[in-house]
This record gives structure tokens, sequence and C-alpha cells, in this order.
């Protein structure tokens, strides 16, 4: 059975990719890990009655999506339930089976103290690690695809610039908006916002952040610095 579902699910159209090393952060990532990422948030599970159609879930690819249905197919002679989940905002339509849901990550979204602490996590200090870009680059794409909304939230702190800071280059911006539009997303349906309002809760919390109101010619904290393992 296993060979002939290494297909198991089905995209109705090309998924958004991140920039640069993505592909690479993606196909790296250990299912195992990204099992324990949405275990820690207490929302994975790979019971049928986890989850019902028409509620709101993360995958962690690819952010937050609806189960529109809950069908049953044929494949190779088996009968495979299925959860067909969309992304209505990528104009993507995803389905998994359900015995597969603990191992992509599939999970519930956050519950309110989660959302609290990914919140109190934009006010904190950018921790930024003094090793190249490219790999600090992979970091953030896991965390991103790791499906945790406190990892997404350190991402979006970290890469956060204010108008006295200096400008991002071209891939921080990517994984910048990246992670802003997966806590934002999530967040807006949590508590029920619009994304804009969403996007404006985001905002006033980095806003709180000490090193907001530094000088753009200031030179770096070392408090906000992290040496490479």
């Amino acid at each position: 059975m296993n060979s002939n579902l290494s297909e198991w699910f089905k995209v109705t159209q090309k998924k958004p990719s991140l920039p640069a090393n993505a592909a690479a952060s993606l196909r790296s990532n250990d299912p195992n890990k990204t099992q324990a990422a949405a275990s820690k948030t207490g929302k994975g599970s790979s019971t049928k009655a986890t989850f019902k159609a028409n509620e709101f879930i993360v995958y962690p690819a690819h952010g937050v999506g609806q189960i529109t249905a809950i069908e049953e197919q044929e494949v190779a002679g088996f009968k495979l339930e299925l959860y067909v989940i969309s992304f209505a905002k990528d104009k993507m339509t995803l389905k998994v089976p359900t015995p597969k849901v603990s191992s992509v990550g599939m999970r519930k979204l956050a519950e309110a103290d989660v959302v609290k602490k990914a919140l109190d996590t934009l006010t904190g200090r950018a921790r930024i690690k003094r090793t190249m870009w490219s790999r600090r680059a992979q970091e953030y794409e896991a965390k991103i695809n790791s499906g945790d909304l406190v990892a997404i939230a350190e991402v979006v702190r970290d890469l956060y610039r204010s108008e006295v800071q200096p400008e991002q280059s071209y891939s921080e911006r990517q994984l910048y908006e990246a992670a802003l539009d997966r806590m934002a997303r999530e967040i807006a349906v949590v508590q029920k916002l619009t994304d804009s309002e969403s996007l404006k809760v985001i905002e006033g919390q980095l806003a709180k952040s000490p090193r907001r109101v530094a000088k753009a010619d200031d030179p770096v904290d070392d408090a906000d610095v992290e040496e490479a393992a």
C-alpha cells in the first residue's frame, strides 16, 4: 500500500514558494520534528474525530486553511478517508489522508494562551546569531514551516525593521512577509478579526520592543546577538 500511496496529497494549484533555500529547507525538515512542534503547542493528533468539516486548521507548510469536506476515495484497492482543505488566499486545495495528519503536523488553531505568548514574543529584543545569512535564512524558513505560532513570532520579531532602522534586504523582506502573513492569518481567525486588524495588533506589539526607538546608525547591542553554535 505504501508504494502505491507515495503521492498521498493533491494540490490543485502550485503552492506558494518561500525565497532562496526554502525548498531545500523543507526537504531537510524531519517530519518527527514537525510533529514534535505541533505536540509542543498541544495541537497535533492522528484521530479521525479531531477535525470536522468547516473547521479552520493550521497546516505547517501552508498556514491557516479550512476543511471544506471529509471524503472517501479508493486508492490502489484501498478506501482512504481524506480531509479536503482549502487555502482561499492562495487559491489552493490540499487533500490529506486522515491517518497522516499527525505526521505532517496538521493542528487545530492556537489556544488563547499560545496566541498571547506569540504576541508577547514580539515585544522582546531581536536575537540575531553571528552566522552567515544563508544559514540563518534556513533556520527562519524551518521556523516558518514548523507550524509553531511562537516560533513564527520569533522570525517576525528578529526580521522586523522600524522606520529608524536599516532597511531589510530582499531575501530578509520575503521571509519577514511570509512569517508575518502566517502569524496574522492565524490571529485573525482565532480572535475573529479582519486581516488588517490582525496586522495592526502585531504592529502594535512590535512597536513596544526596546530596539524600535534606536537610531539607524546605533551599534548592535551584544545582548541582541547570539553566538553561533
